[in-house]
């Protein structure tokens, strides 16, 4: 698990999907004036080069990021994603901002981060990016069992990020009982969770067991970039929402159709989103 190194992924197509739901939750949330608690149990470094190092040896980030960048205008509903990785940069597109930076940008003053990273290199550069924000906190450990410590958030109002490597098969069995622990403590938080999309029996079965934890309502969503490939190349993402703000459907099938088109990389693109009934 800890040979895992999210720099390499910076600003591919999952990127794109998972912190452009990110950015529309927590804009949400914060139409509330009470303060909320933003938790991400697999941050990561915070902040990653996209001009040298890791991400130069993929270059993933040309076909998701790279791609978001060259466009003149964007659709309304990724204005505030776009803003937030414009905010990195200056002319020419250098950085790339993970979900605990793109939180910090959104936050309120009241409003609090708790961020867990595991690996020691990344907690390093976690804790540099993080150093000048009074509301953050950094913790060393394994974002699965920090779940018992950090719900409920004192103010109980939360958004909860989950984010693993799943490097690990061990993981997606962990992810689904840290969150049966997460609804078990906080049960109207709001939980985030990605995942792969790969030609994997384990991977397919996901987002099914995902729709049958103790919640009734939830949105799953799904990008797919290429068809399904024969081996397990990851082929696109999902991000499955327990509690979704009530306009997060709308907001997604505004933009999804334009998304798929932009970050084609072959045949077979295309999108999904499913909706619990009680979601509708």
């Amino acid at each position: 698990m800890l040979s895992y190194r999210h720099a390499y992924h910076a600003g591919n197509h999952a990127d794109i999907l998972k912190h452009w739901v990110q950015v529309l939750c927590l804009q949400y949330m914060k139409k509330k004036d009470k303060p909320f608690f933003y938790i991400d149990t697999h941050a990561g470094a915070g902040q990653y080069a996209l001009y040298e190092g890791f991400a130069q040896k993929t270059g993933e980030y040309k076909d998701g990021i790279g791609r978001l960048w060259a466009q003149k205008k964007v659709p309304d509903v990724f204005a505030d994603y776009m803003t937030c990785v414009q905010n990195q940069n200056e002319a020419s597109l250098k950085f790339y901002p993970g979900s605990p930076m793109v939180a910090a940008q959104l936050l309120r003053e009241d409003d609090r981060l708790r961020v867990v990273e595991m690996h020691t290199s990344d907690l390093k550069h976690l804790e540099k990016n993080l150093a000048d924000d009074p509301r953050a906190q950094v913790i060393y450990g394994d974002g699965f069992e920090q779940i018992k410590a950090l719900l409920p958030p004192p103010t109980r109002r939360g958004l909860i990020l989950m984010d693993p490597p799943y490097e690990l098969k061990e993981d997606y069995k962990r992810v689904l009982a840290a969150l049966q622990e997460g609804l078990k403590r906080f049960a109207t938080g709001t939980y985030l969770v990605w995942y792969p999309l790969l030609n994997a029996n384990y991977s397919q079965r996901f987002a099914g067991q995902l729709q049958q934890l103790p919640c009734d309502n939830w949105l799953n969503v799904q990008l797919q970039v290429t068809e399904m490939p024969g081996g397990h190349g990851m082929y696109g993402s999902g991000m499955f929402v327990i509690n979704p703000p009530f306009v997060l459907r709308e907001q997604l099938l505004e933009g999804l159709p334009w998304l798929v088109k932009l970050l084609a990389q072959g045949d077979g693109a295309d999108y999904r989103l499913e909706i619990s009934p009680a979601t509708k």
